[in-house]
């Protein structure tokens, strides 16, 4: 739901509060930083300082883009966050620009401080929207008000985070830069404010805080503490003229049953009222309201006058937009001294200015504080997982700042999504889910990330003319597929046999560096009327119009065919070497342990038996011819006696 204010706290606070305190690291989340994931960012400013009241600043950061700048006549603020600025040109920004900070899920207290000053010397405060995540809670209009235009303004709401970051995002109007001084988030309880009645899938946009009877008080102006770093601003500026009121105290007295869970409201809030001067008069507020919206407010007391000691002394009525709503005896319900809150929720109101009257019953009203806030259910955002892969393709794809891909790709549902992007609301559950990317001559250098697969229900991609590379990736072609333009780019290596899905109607590849086989179920598109242009592909192969695909090889190597055939082969070659050794191995066998003898075995025995008798006549002839030779006069080695 649109929602259409003007900021309420006009908060241009000049140095007239204590110097130099003491910090509180207990009380103040802001003062923790990093510990609990608070952050004060002074926004365009360009270094780390510790404000007058002892808190940490951070310099600018966690931003998408966008330029800094500083206001007009900085020696107006005390403060030096609210000197500089950061302003987001659509021109180089995009009309979408972000705050991306990381925190912990939970819920936390988020506060912007927004001043013009004619930083530009256009003299022309701008038009945008504010949203947190995802939602859309501030709308600002050229021109801006006098005192919001030169002496700036803050406003705060407590919001949701559901994931480890919190986007505060700004949309430009026209070609307006959208501008913002300094950024605070502060953690709050998770049950705060009747959460667990109430549900956290709300922001509760603060349109008043008052403090009763006293100055402005909080962190970062006073040395006050607020758990959840809340100011709480005097509520002259809301209560009407015409009743004559006065301010009560507690006089020192200890007041009971403040700064507790989970809302904890600070003590100083209940040590100051305010009550009526005539007894009859009633205690009267003009809160300004966006009547589209619901309400929740807060009623702070606490019987801090001492000559009140029992029940029934003091009692009224609360009458909030002419109706009466409940009646009130705060000593009754808790007695004197002590804390007592109250809230009620209002809804279908008429009137833009809600009037809010304390009617007296028994002696006069008292009220110490009065807090109103704009209940803006969250808008419906992307699904979760489709933002992990619109952010994985902002990545790969190197998308230009110019663009504005920052924050939610498809919500607040009132702005545009992300250029390019189409989204439509998820037809199997909640949240929204992107259906179209036209990325057409965008100057792309990158290539298409795996994450595109989780985008299920794309039905159209149009990436052509473009200089992307890579491979395509194999989750790129879901059921949901009708439209694909990939055509004049850069793309390489194989066409995935997931393209070719039921649905798709058209699928241009031409002009690129694609190779091998084309799948048959792609091909078929054209077959049954659809389109399909393979054009300018040199290695693509295997379907009519293309060149036959080889046996074994594509520019890649071995193709599927060559693999089978090459594991055949090397199958093949195993097996006979395996049966080789197998027949070498059974012979050896046979020779070491057949002790039968062969057929032939009488003809190897007359062999043998001749050898040996030619054997025995040589011996007998070489014996006889040396007995002769003895007979002779010789020795046996030849030589004469």
């Amino acid at each position: 739901m649109l929602l259409v204010i003007f900021l309420l706290l006009f908060l241009s606070v000049p140095p007239l509060f204590l110097a130099d305190p003491a910090p509180n690291l207990a009380t103040d989340p802001f003062l923790s930083g990093a510990l609990n994931h608070s952050y004060n960012i002074d926004c365009g400013g360009t270094a780390n300082f510790t404000s007058t009241f002892g808190r940490p600043w951070l310099s600018d950061r966690f931003y998408s883009g966008g330029s800094a700048g500083m206001i007009a006549e900085p020696h107006r603020f005390a403060q030096p966050q609210e000197r500089t600025l950061r302003f987001f040109p659509p021109s180089s920004s995009g009309k979408k620009s972000c705050y991306s900070v990381p925190v912990l899920p939970g819920r936390y207290y988020i506060r912007t401080f927004t001043i013009y000053d004619n930083y530009d010397s256009k003299l022309r405060s701008p038009s945008y929207d504010v949203s947190i995540e995802g939602t859309l809670v501030f709308t600002y209009r050229s021109p801006w008000p006098e005192q919001a235009s030169k002496s700036g303004a803050y406003s705060d709401l407590i919001a949701p985070v559901v994931d480890s970051i919190a986007d505060i995002c700004f949309y430009s109007i026209a070609t307006d830069p959208p501008v913002i001084a300094s950024l605070e988030l502060a953690p709050v309880h998770p049950l705060a404010y009747d959460a667990a009645t109430t549900g956290t899938d709300m922001i509760l946009v603060n349109y008043g805080r008052l403090t009763c009877g006293e100055n402005l008080f909080g962190p970062g102006f006073t040395n006050d503490t607020d758990q959840f770093a809340r100011v709480w601003q005097t509520d002259s500026d809301f209560r009407s003229s015409n009743i004559k009121v006065k301010a009560l105290s507690a006089g020192g007295h200890q007041i009971m049953g403040s700064n507790q869970q989970p809302n904890f409201f600070p003590t100083r809030l209940y040590e100051t009222a305010v009550t009526t001067v005539n007894a009859k008069d009633a205690l009267e507020y003009q809160m300004p309201i966006d009547t589209r919206l619901s309400y929740m407010m807060w009623f702070h007391f606490a019987e801090i006058d001492a000559s009140v000691s029992s029940a029934g002394q003091r009692v009224f009525d609360i009458v909030i937009g002419g109706t009466n709503v409940t009646q009130i005896d705060i000593f009754k319900e808790v007695g004197g001294f002590t804390a007592f809150k109250w809230f009620h929720i209002m809804e279908n109101l008429t009137d833009p200015i809600l009037k809010v009257q304390l009617v007296p019953v028994v002696g006069q009203p008292i009220l110490c504080g009065l807090e109103n806030y704009a209940m803006v259910p969250l808008d419906m955002a992307t699904v979760p997982a489709q933002v992990v892969a619109m952010r994985a393709l902002k990545e790969s794809l190197k998308i230009p700042a110019r663009m504005g891909w920052n924050g939610d790709p498809c919500a607040p549902g009132t702005w545009d999504a992300w250029e390019g992007v189409t989204c439509q609301r998820n037809p199997k559950g909640s949240g929204l889910v992107v259906t179209h990317l036209d990325l057409a001559s965008q100057g792309l250098k990158g290539f298409i990330s795996d994450q595109i697969g989780i985008l299920t229900n794309l039905v159209s991609l149009n990436l052509s003319y473009n200089s992307l590379g890579g491979n395509l990736p194999w989750g790129l072609g879901h059921d949901s597929l009708v439209m694909l333009d990939l055509s004049s780019n850069k793309f390489i290596g194989d066409i995935p046999d997931s393209l070719g899905s039921n649905n798709l109607q058209t699928a241009l590849l031409n002009n690129n560096e694609l190779g091998g086989q084309v799948p048959e179920k792609l091909y078929s598109i054209g077959v049954h009327g659809g389109i399909i242009d393979l054009s300018g592909n040199k290695g693509l192969c295997g379907v009519p119009t293309l060149p036959a695909c080889p046996v074994f090889w594509n520019k890649k190597g071995l193709n599927t065919t060559g693999k089978i055939a090459l594991a055949a082969s090397c199958a093949f070659i195993i097996f006979a070497a395996f049966l080789v050794a197998f027949v070498v191995y059974v012979k050896r066998r046979e020779n070491d342990y057949d002790f039968d003898f062969p057929q032939d075995f009488s003809y190897f025995s007359s062999a043998i038996a001749a050898k040996r008798n030619r054997y025995q006549r040589a011996k007998s002839f070489m014996q006889l011819e040396m007995e002769t030779q003895s007979s002779n006069g010789l020795h046996s080695n030849g030589t004469s006696i």
